[in-house]
């Protein structure tokens, strides 16, 4: 069980990156740095685009409309952030110790 929960927090972690990339993407996108018509560029973006906007779009459902700033992506790192200090301080403990 012990090998299960790395692995889980293994991924949060990959997601966690995966979703400030995606929200560098987009400013980086929004400033007009990076050339969209690009086709290195594009499958970036796109690959972004469809491993973050599933969770986005069900946070944004109980967020407010606050125009243009979108506070999904900080909404899914805290969300994160507070699934790791739930699973290390319940879970780790229980099922990960040394005796």
């Amino acid at each position: 069980m012990c090998s299960i929960l790395q692995i889980i927090f293994i991924i949060l972690q990959i997601y966690t990156w995966v979703v400030i990339a995606s929200a560098i993407f987009s400013w980086l996108y929004a400033f007009n740095v990076v050339n969209p018509r690009n086709s290195f560029v594009a499958m970036i973006g796109n690959a972004l685009y469809q491993l973050t906007e599933p969770v986005y779009k069900r946070i944004r459902r109980f967020l407010p409309d606050l125009g243009g700033l979108d506070l999904s992506p900080v909404v899914v790192l805290l969300l994160i952030i507070f699934i790791e200090i739930l699973m290390r301080n319940n879970l780790v403990p229980m099922f990960c110790y040394a005796g």
